[in-house]
């Protein structure tokens, strides 16, 4: 049995309470409410919603391309750097960004993977010696869902994703797809797959917002990332009404996949709450993909990040939750628990 005590950020409004969170086996026992001299805070480890961990290997080389140039299939300079790669500088890359997570308080990461049946192999065995685990959208040959937990379509306009989304039906695993990032003109037909999760849905409209929330399909979004391509603002505020919404990180060799950073960003930019931040960064993800995280709360999963309150940066934050989102970096994290 375990005991982290100072101000955790309870539930899924992230209520702070002075106190102390019991683990024992690898999950939360209890919260309990009592006096305590510890300036820690105790939150959430993170869940990033949406990451491409194959391109840790071409860090920074995609800086001032498009779009299209920087990761569209199949020959855009992110395909040609994985097609290029060594399985070991692959494996090697990829663990570099999975402990980089781990290090800064992320438990898990839903992670679309290329290259097939191969690739999802790959990641897994990056994995195996880190203690931030990827839920693997697969994605090529059907035959990927023997490896992968779930199938992820690069878009509705790159193929027909027809047989994938029936195969995923068929072994009750999630189905994802990009949508909405360069225009709008793959989100209907991606909706018409009926989804597990959409990806971006940076140019969605009205008519878009009620299909997703008819149809109740969550949806992954990565402000950073479109920003560095140039492919828009997503609509953060009407799909948040509309909709469960995650926070992501995208591709490795455009951003360092830090929540932290992603927070701050989406904090500083867009018509949210702080709460409503943290709830992005933490439990939508881990919900979409049915995992016992994101939320301190009895029962689940004890993957915990602390937080030093008594550092330079955090000293004399009057709201535990802002100082979390907006302020709080790498160098304030005390201890990831997973």
């Amino acid at each position: 049995m375990e005991t982290l005590s100072g101000t955790v950020l309870t539930g899924r409004s992230f209520e702070p309470i002075r106190g102390r969170v019991v683990v024992e086996d690898g999950q939360i026992q209890s919260i309990e409410e009592a006096e305590t001299t510890s300036t820690d805070i105790i939150l959430p480890a993170f869940v990033n919603a949406h990451t491409h961990l194959g391109d840790s290997v071409a860090k920074e080389a995609a800086v001032g391309l498009s779009l299209d140039e920087a990761v569209a299939p199949p020959d855009s300079l992110k395909h040609r750097r994985l097609a290029g790669a060594t399985r070991s500088d692959l494996l090697s890359a990829m663990r570099r960004s999975l402990r980089f997570m781990q290090r800064t308080g992320t438990a898990a990461c839903l992670d679309f993977r290329e290259s097939g049946t191969a690739g999802a192999r790959a990641l897994r065995e990056a994995a195996q010696s880190v203690d931030a685990d990827p839920f693997i959208f697969g994605s090529g040959e059907r035959s990927v869902l023997d490896v992968a937990d779930g199938y992820g379509a690069s878009g509705a306009s790159d193929d027909d994703f027809a047989e994938e989304r029936t195969a995923c039906r068929k072994r009750d695993v999630p189905f994802a797809i990009h949508a909405g990032e360069p225009d709008p003109t793959d989100i209907h037909p991606a909706l018409d797959l009926e989804p597990d999760l959409l990806v971006h849905m940076v140019h969605a409209g009205q008519e878009h917002l009620e299909r997703v929330a008819d149809q109740s399909v969550p949806i992954a979004i990565c402000p950073r990332a479109n920003t560095v391509l140039d492919a828009g603002t997503p609509p953060v505020r009407e799909l948040l009404d509309h909709t469960t919404v995650a926070l992501g990180t995208d591709n490795v060799m455009l951003n360092p996949p830090s929540m932290f950073r992603e927070m701050a960003y989406t904090a500083k930019q867009f018509d949210v709450t702080a709460r409503e931040v943290l709830r992005m960064a933490t439990t939508a993800g881990a919900e979409i993909v049915g995992l016992n995280c994101g939320i301190i709360a009895p029962d689940r999963r004890a993957a915990l990040l602390v937080l030093d309150g008594d550092s330079d940066n955090l000293t004399g934050s009057v709201d535990p939750v802002q100082a979390v989102v907006r302020r709080a970096t790498e160098l304030d994290v005390k201890r990831v628990l997973v």
